[in-house]
């Protein structure tokens, strides 16, 4: 079968497409055919010797996947060969065939399609922790999602707006604001300026944002926390930006706000029980047309570095998906 795999860290060009042998399932393993592998900026991270948690060389790309069951092992009760499923593996995507444990996989619903299915675990799975369990988000509070264009910016969009809240989407370009506003955004942001403190306080009354969603970092990072309300709480989702932004602690004195980490992968390893809920509620949202996962850019096995270079120079709209086969 066909894998792509990193021997050594460095650029996406660095990674190499090989035939490789075909996995067997363990007796509780499923050996799946991959359709589809939806890419996430830890993937960037990962190949370039960024990530806080590295797999051994030679490994492949690619958290998460969607895909038609080929086997299963003989312990294995929930699955059988045909069955389309989708499962968020951490890395190990990028290939035409992977074995997984019966207890990640997740039957894929018949209205979604397998490149929606390969890109909602990670992105739907960290918004709904982050405004759910993280913020405690309330309907009719001012929601503030920075990269709001992306996989991750878009589902919180959808989420928020599935919980009540009012959207406000920041993004650097007119057509990734555009796809926040088809996600439902109430109001919208273009900081390709550099400027984002005044224009969401001219949304907010004065006020500021209840709840900031931060999957960016750099230097927006410190205009989020001079435009969080009162009690606010800013959401630390992640550093597209490159930048890891430092945090002037006056500012959390001088708002009485909270700085809240949203680590999901840590989370769902923990709190198996209430991540398996929260998928479900997701589940049950998409059933009922509240989100809608966009899959933006999607690219053939063969142009991996192309879907790579995508995500890392933040030209994404919606998921970047890799159709295998």
């Amino acid at each position: 079968m066909k894998a792509v795999l990193c021997k050594a860290y460095g650029p996406p060009e660095s990674l190499v497409l090989e035939e490789v042998a075909a996995p067997e399932p363990t007796a509780d393993e499923v050996l799946v055919n991959v359709h589809a592998c939806a890419l996430n900026f830890p993937d960037v991270l990962m190949i370039a010797g960024k990530y806080q948690s590295q797999p051994s060389f030679p490994f492949s790309p690619g958290g998460e996947f969607s895909g038609t069951v080929i086997a299963t092992g003989k312990k294995v009760t929930r699955f059988h060969p045909g069955d389309s499923v989708f499962a968020s593996v951490g890395h190990g995507g990028f290939v035409e065939q992977i074995t997984v444990k019966e207890q990640a996989l997740r039957s894929k619903p018949r209205g979604m399609s397998f490149a929606q299915a390969a890109g909602i675990s990670t992105t739907y799975g960290t918004s709904y922790y982050a405004l759910k369990q993280r913020a405690s988000l309330q309907p009719g509070e001012n929601l503030l999602v920075l990269g709001a264009g992306g996989g991750v910016g878009i589902s919180a969009v959808e989420i928020g707006k599935a919980m009540g809240a009012r959207v406000i989407a920041a993004a650097s370009s007119t057509e990734k604001l555009q796809a926040a506003s088809g996600a439902g955004a109430d109001e919208l942001i273009d900081y390709s300026d550099g400027e984002l403190k005044e224009k969401v306080k001219d949304l907010t009354g004065g006020k500021g944002a209840d709840v900031i969603y931060d999957p960016v970092g750099g230097a927006l990072f410190d205009q989020c926390m001079r435009c969080i309300n009162w009690y606010g709480r800013v959401l630390v989702i992640g550093f597209a930006a490159g930048d890891i932004p430092k945090l002037s602690t006056n500012l959390v004195l001088l708002k009485s706000c909270q700085v809240v980490g949203v680590f999901f992968g840590a989370w769902s390893a923990r709190c198996v029980s209430e991540a398996n809920t929260n998928f479900r509620e997701i589940l049950e949202l998409f059933e009922q047309g509240k989100i809608n996962p966009l899959v933006g850019n999607v690219y053939p096995l063969e142009q991996y570095a192309d879907a790579l270079r995508c995500l890392s120079e933040r030209q994404a709209i919606g998921k970047v998906v890799v159709n295998i086969q």
